[in-house]
């Protein structure tokens, strides 16, 4: 893909290219001669802008390489202790320096003479940073990480002796989808109890964290830490008012067609009432879908969709083939999860997931690669900042490459295996958005009620289930069903961060839908949103991939409507 200069300034070579990101005493006197420069006109102001950007990439990118080695080992002592010390010494020092430059740059009388067009989206954003930034929260947000790296350590130490062995959670899925039903309870029951274990520490972690982000958000003059939150995302184009509205969406237009389904799923398995371990199971009676064995193969055969989509997307996939860019299998000490991890400074892309040979390891896969080639695409922006994009953008990256793969899929299945999993992914639309809406109403609820108790805390996640969730009998399982939030690691180590996968989700079927009528030029408008990175509104992102930035009840009806018919149209 071709790309175009960006800034008529020359690159920046400010910062050695054998600086070491992870030491503040290696940082520090550069952040400190970019604070005390002297602007003499706009174009010294772009200097420092390129400058920082920089700077910013080398600390970046070894923030990204301590967080990745903690999450790949978690029971890694030196690991743990590296990404800590960064989070305990380096991260405070990166925020003040931040907010200096933040506040140089947007007090400067020379940012209006920069082009707007291209600065634009970055002066708002900063101003924005500059309005919430508060010294005093700098030590609470410190302890509030320590506290989700505890979440994760906790998670990662989770395993069960099942068959004879001692397996991970990510490992225990595969049994859901078993046809032995008496064997689907003992697994999901295996991994409750071992989930109860640890129910109340997680509960405390978590109100640690709401009494610390309710303080945050008072510090920065905010009643509460869900509008606190919603401004520190920098959500300059939709509310939590239009949140809400995706709430009415999900409630009128998905949980109708996702009990509908239950009510199927529960006549074809001869049962009066779905239990928690019936919802994954095939109801054909056939084994569980095995896409792949390995990480290796799981690889070929991604990269031979991805050759087959586009030749260009085929070599960015492959690229990552080299230089420690992939960790891709289950074990014990991993952090839970996946995600992809853009490296700013050598602008290399790192996978991270949990495979276990199940299908949804192939759409994490797909739907990561989609993260990294968005990575890939904007790497040329010499602004740091504008090298990736808002949520709600980025997610549609990934969520559209799990659609856009389906022509491919035999590339892992059969024929019949492959409508399989193309029926087994739309229906599950009926229950994403759905757990999207919960998660996203739960954590509105929790952090403008900063006052309520456990109990009450159980009560509204119970209310939600209700509004929401499938129809099943948690009957003998309901201290289960009180904490199955304690699964989602965004409440966590993420606040807030959940709608944009809905939000993306509806653009994702939009790009599917351009797809289904022009798969090139689906193609072509997907690569040109994602080179734009961060560098135009929300909005105008959507836009130039042919998108529509909307998600209300109307929006979800109409696309969820083109689900229906391409399911009535696929083998049952």
């Amino acid at each position: 893909m071709t790309t175009h200069a960006t800034s008529h300034a020359p690159a920046s070579t400010f910062v050695p290219q054998q600086l070491d990101g992870s030491k503040w005493s290696a940082l520090e006197p550069y952040y400190a001669q970019l604070i005390g420069r002297t602007l003499h006109d706009a174009a010294s102001l772009e200097r420092l802008l390129l400058d920082r950007s920089e700077l910013d990439a080398a600390a970046e990118e070894a923030a990204a390489n301590l967080y990745i080695e903690m999450t790949r080992h978690t029971d890694d002592e030196l690991a743990r202790k590296r990404y800590l010390d960064f989070v305990e010494e380096v991260e405070p020092e990166l925020k003040k320096a931040a907010f200096a430059l933040d506040r140089k740059v947007v007090e400067c009388p020379f940012a209006q003479q920069l082009d707007q067009s291209r600065y634009g989206v970055l002066l708002r954003g900063l101003r924005r940073s500059v309005e919430l930034f508060r010294e005093e929260n700098i030590p609470i947000e410190t302890e509030i990480t320590k506290l989700d790296q505890k979440y994760s350590e906790a998670n990662g130490a989770m395993t069960v002796s099942f068959d004879g062995e001692e397996r991970t959670l990510p490992q225990m899925a595969k049994y859901l989808e078993e046809t032995d039903r008496a064997r689907r309870q003992a697994s999901w029951e295996a991994v409750s109890a071992r989930r109860l274990q640890d129910a109340d520490r997680i509960n405390d972690l978590f109100e640690e964290m709401l009494k610390l982000r309710h303080q945050v958000a008072l510090n920065a003059g905010f009643p509460n830490y869900r509008d606190f939150q919603h401004a520190r995302m920098q959500r300059f184009d939709y509310t939590p008012a239009d949140c809400e509205r995706f709430h009415e969406g999900a409630e009128k237009v998905c949980v109708p067609l996702l009990r509908k389904l239950n009510r199927e799923r529960a006549h074809a398995l001869g049962v009066a009432k779905l239990r928690p371990w019936d919802l994954k199971v095939d109801l054909k009676g056939r084994d569980p879908l095995k896409p792949f064995a390995g990480a290796e193969e799981l690889v070929d055969r991604s990269s031979a969709i991805f050759h087959r989509m586009d030749p260009e997307l085929g070599r960015m996939f492959d690229s990552m083939r080299q230089g420690d860019c992939l960790d891709l299998e289950s074990r014990k000490g991993k952090a839970p999860g996946g995600y992809q991890y853009q490296r700013q400074r050598s602008r290399r892309p790192f996978i991270f997931m949990n495979a276990a040979g199940l299908h949804r390891d192939v759409i994490t896969m797909v739907h990561e690669a989609g993260h990294a080639f968005h990575s890939l695409l904007c790497a040329h922006d010499p602004l740091v900042a504008y090298r990736g994009s808002p949520m709600e953008f980025a997610e549609v990256a990934s969520m559209s490459m799990e659609l856009l793969t389906f022509p491919y899929l035999e590339e892992f299945y059969s024929p019949e295996d492959a409508d399989r999993a193309r029926r087994d992914h739309l229906e599950s639309l009926s229950t994403m958005l759905p757990w999207i809406a919960t998660i996203d109403a739960f954590q509105h609820w929790v952090y403008l009620n900063p006052t309520h108790t456990r109990k009450d805390r159980e009560q509204y996640w119970v209310h939600l289930n209700d509004r929401f969730g499938a129809d099943a009998d948690w009957t003998g399982h309901e201290d289960s069903l009180r904490s199955m939030w304690h699964r989602q690691l965004h409440v966590f180590g993420l606040p807030f961060y959940y709608i944009e996968y809905g939000i993306a989700q509806l653009g994702a079927l939009q790009m599917w839908m351009q797809a289904k009528r022009h798969p090139a030029n689906a193609l072509g408008n997907y690569k040109k949103g994602l080179a734009l990175g961060a560098s135009q509104p929300l909005p105008k992102l959507f836009e130039a991939s042919g998108l529509r930035f909307s998600f209300g009840p109307d929006t979800m009806g109409e696309l969820m409507q083109d689900v229906g018919q391409t399911l009535a149209k696929l083998p049952a």
